[in-house]
């Protein structure tokens, strides 16, 4: 059989042979005669899916992007370091776990092996009174990995274990999408933890860890938001906890050959291009309206993170309908977080991990020190002696002074690996964003979906809302595929086949169990 020029490669599960598979609507195989032009908006995860799914369909497929380099929140820009070296600043550090089938599909396109991608032995986390977690000799394979877990957290005592309320915590066995918002969305998943007796060193060490991953605050994120991630990491997949980390800045090791790849199917990638409105078209279609000229579409995809989506949709008065519109306009983003990256005179410590998650700490939510993975930051360690290091704060509520902030951070560091605090910091680099999207308790049904009311409009990023089992960065690039699939069927082209970890429970009795305890 001949495989057409950028027809989609054989999808790819990982070790679970009970990952689920999500055929595409059927249909043509591609476009033989004159394609349809589709005009992206946003380059992130998302955007990138997204075009990747129509374009290898042979979609004409227009890409805009208002920042000058791709990737989203996972984008890299050159920076010039005090001591003259050049070097990449982005948004952070960003784990790419191995459930990400979706994600991972997308960037073997431009790297099939996925070389450019190499593990971390440990997924590390430490909380100030001294406790200390890992996830290395874990299990990979539920229930063993809840269990391990369990088993070998100092957080997890035996008394703990008896004290937690068995009934309260069923529905951790029986998670299943969408119901588990049903069930779920209105508590946070602060107060479900109090509900099962969870110990309060494990919220503290571990599931305080995982919610600010969404950059929230436990008390403000939806519990079926911390459910399902249990379900993705513990009980419903036996890919496990550990992650894959590029070996080289996003753009060089992601990006920049993708977007070569794209370039390859035709796809016009154009940067520095900020889109000021999109308009209905006379007799179908959609205007996208940037920087002085209008790109006439057959179907337009929005890839935009909240703030992005919201500006836009306020700026096309006629843009989808009145309930539509509201409901977009009244997305939360998430409270504002902080990216400290220093270039230090000195090494850490030859055992500091290259990933560790803090709690108790402050504001500190995690410490990564680059040059334990990344070639660029090894390279400069190696050249001076030094050492890169990251420090995350999530959540960061209320009014912040940030240069005070900025130096709170640094002082957190020096407690939690004291040897930096003598060290000379060459340079630094400090981030503040507040533009990613807001997982609050009962806010579920609000969120919008991948198709819109027009159906030459979809939506596309970790804001939309689906009825599969992911998050953070898959649910990025699994709606970019599914929003790229919807233009696809209107059409009678065959969309791209997608992955998910198991949408229930793994083991009957368990579900039943849980469903009589729910009952």
């Amino acid at each position: 059989m001949t495989r057409h020029r950028g027809a989609p490669r054989a999808p790819r599960r990982g070790r679970d042979r009970r990952a689920e598979i999500l055929p595409a609507p059927p249909g043509r195989d591609r476009f033989t005669d004159e394609a349809p032009h589709v005009t992206v908006v946003g380059g992130g995860i998302a955007g990138l899916a997204a075009a990747t799914g129509l374009a290898e369909r042979g979609v004409r497929v227009t890409l805009l992007e208002r920042e000058p380099v791709l990737g989203g929140r996972l984008a890299g820009w050159p920076v010039r370091l005090s001591d003259g070296t050049e070097a990449t600043m982005s948004r952070g550090f960003h784990a790419f776990f191995r459930q990400y089938y979706n994600l991972r599909g997308l960037l073997r396109r431009a790297d099939p092996g996925l070389r450019t991608l190499r593990g971390l032995p440990d997924y590390p986390l430490r909380h100030a009174r001294g406790l200390h977690d890992s996830f290395r000799h874990v299990p990979r394979t539920p229930p063993l990995s809840a269990l391990g877990f369990v088993a070998l957290s100092p957080s997890f005592g035996v008394r703990d274990l008896a004290a937690m309320d068995a009934r309260a915590a069923l529905p951790l066995l029986d998670v299943r999408v969408p119901e588990v918002y049903a069930r779920l969305d209105d508590v946070s998943a602060a107060d479900f933890l109090n509900r099962i007796h969870f110990p309060e060193a494990a919220q503290h060490l571990a599931f305080e860890v995982f919610s600010r991953s969404f950059f929230a605050d436990p008390r403000e994120l939806s519990a079926a938001e911390l459910v399902l991630m249990f379900h993705i990491y513990f009980l419903g997949s036996s890919e496990g906890l550990l992650f894959d980390v590029p070996d080289e800045p996003y753009p060089r090791a992601l990006w920049e050959p993708l977007a070569g790849y794209l370039r390859s199917l035709g796809v016009s990638l154009r940067t520095a291009t900020a889109v000021e409105g999109v308009e209905p078209a006379t007799g179908g279609g959609l205007y996208v309206l940037a920087e002085g000229e209008s790109y006439l579409s057959d179907a337009v995809v929005l890839a935009l993170d909240t703030p992005g989506l919201r500006r836009l949709v306020a700026d096309s008065p006629r843009l989808g309908d009145g309930p539509w519109r509201e409901r977009i306009d009244a997305l939360p983003a998430a409270p504002p977080f902080l990216v400290s990256r220093l270039w230090l005179d000195r090494p850490v410590a030859p055992d500091r991990p290259g990933f560790l998650g803090t709690s108790g700490y402050g504001s500190l939510d995690n410490v990564s020190v680059l040059d334990r993975w990344e070639g660029e930051a090894a390279r400069w360690a190696a050249a001076g002696g030094g050492s890169v290091v990251e420090l995350h704060a999530y959540a960061l509520d209320g009014p912040r002074d940030q240069k005070a902030e900025q130096n709170q951070l640094i002082e957190r560091l020096w407690q939690v690996y004291p040897e930096t605090r003598d060290a000379l910091i060459v340079d630094q680099r400090h981030e503040w964003r507040a533009d990613c999207p807001h997982f609050p308790v009962g806010g579920h049904s609000a969120r919008p979906t991948v198709r819109t009311p027009d159906p030459a409009l979809v939506l596309a990023g970790d804001l939309v809302r689906t009825g599969l089992p992911v998050a953070l960065m898959e649910r990025a690039a699994t709606t970019g595929f599914l929003a790229s699939n919807a233009l696809l069927e209107r059409w009678g082209i065959r969309g791209q086949t997608l992955w998910t970890v198991p949408n229930r429970g793994r083991w009957g009795p368990l579900r039943a169990l849980a469903r009589l305890g729910g009952a």
